[in-house]
């Protein structure tokens, strides 16, 4: 018998390049911020919007994570994404108004409560007709884009309607609760109350959803269908029980972003979902299929780009987004941070 040839592992250094690389997508939303800066010229412009730039990608991010998991996961294109938006608002505003004493309190803490009590019901009411929407509207035509964009797009327009049946066709109009009205100095920047709340509760889902996704059995097995459904399958899981889970939480986000959007512009319509849907598609296909971090860090630009633009030249504030999205994707057709394989 001859003895095995001799083998010396090597150890190879990475590159700065290849050191660099992940950290890409941040260092994308530091230049903005550096460009806006040079751009803008005046240091407390450009720290207030700044801080409200971030304050709206936290808002996007929280509308739109729930649409990249729906996406990269169950490959659904669904543009009734945007009828849980409008639903949340709805509901979300309902509640905020039941809750007058906590609202109009002088006491911080009860008009938190009020707002926080409203985001809850906004998801449990858009979590349930989730449920329903997946098994009677979006099941019937997986595998089939084509379908789903016509049926999730008539969804979308029958939510529509069915809003107006029940809350009426006039916009509603009503005011934050009342220690979140106004607005408060940050770093010699005035920023709104409610903007900073907003941004509190982003950072809370992101982390959340990492957590989830990184640190728990279902997270492993929901980031491993991303990535190889049919192994997943393979394996013996349930992924359609998985996917029924992920389209409902995937609602309940929406509703979520709706009532807080509906918060922030202090009044609502039934097509504030429709309209804003744009923006939500962008900052998933900026993000990547899929990827949380990549939506969080698109929502940050989208929004940072948004409130720039809007600023020094606003006939050009969306024409700029669409503009970012395509530039990022001849840079990277996948995304920044891609999760779903190209098929």
């Amino acid at each position: 018998m001859t003895a095995a040839p001799e083998h010396t592992p090597t150890m190879v250094r990475r590159t700065v390049s290849e050191l660099i690389v992940p950290f890409t997508p941040l260092c994308m939303v530091i230049f903005l911020i550096c460009a806006g800066y040079l751009a803008i010229g005046i240091p407390s412009s450009w720290m207030t919007l700044t801080l409200s730039g971030l304050a709206m990608g936290m808002m996007y991010f929280i509308m739109s994570t729930g649409l990249t998991l729906v996406f990269g996961l169950m490959d659904v294109i669904n543009f009734g994404h945007g009828a849980f938006v409008s639903l949340g608002a709805f509901v979300g505003v309902t509640v905020l108004l039941q809750l007058g004493a906590f609202s109009e309190s002088p006491v911080l803490w009860q008009n938190i409560a009020a707002v926080l009590l409203s985001i809850c019901a906004a998801m449990a009411v858009c979590a349930a007709v989730g449920w329903g929407f997946e098994r009677l509207i979006v099941r019937p035509v997986y595998g089939s884009h084509l379908n789903q964009i016509l049926v999730t797009m008539g969804g979308l327009i029958v939510a529509e309607q069915l809003i107006i049946v029940f809350w009426g066709p006039e916009e509603i109009y009503f005011s934050r609760p009342e220690m979140l009205k106004g607005s408060t100095e940050i770093l010699g920047a005035t920023v709104e109350k409610f903007r900073v709340l907003v941004v509190s509760l982003g950072l809370a889902v992101f982390a959340l959803m990492r957590w989830v996704l990184r640190r728990t059995k279902i997270g492993l097995i929901v980031r491993a269908g991303v990535e190889d459904r049919e192994m997943v399958m393979a394996l013996g899981y349930r992924l359609r029980l998985v996917f029924v889970g992920v389209f409902v939480a995937g609602s309940a986000l929406a509703g979520f972003g709706g009532a807080v959007w509906g918060m922030y512009q202090e009044v609502i319509t039934a097509h504030m979902g429709n309209q804003a849907l744009i923006l939500i598609f962008i900052v998933v296909i900026i993000g990547g299929l899929g990827s949380v971090e990549g939506c969080f860090i698109g929502a940050l630009l989208v929004g940072l780009m948004q409130n720039y633009v809007a600023f020094l030249a606003p006939k050009f504030a969306l024409l700029s987004n669409i503009g970012l999205m395509v530039a990022i994707l001849m840079w990277r057709p996948m995304g920044m941070i891609p999760v779903v394989k190209a098929k």
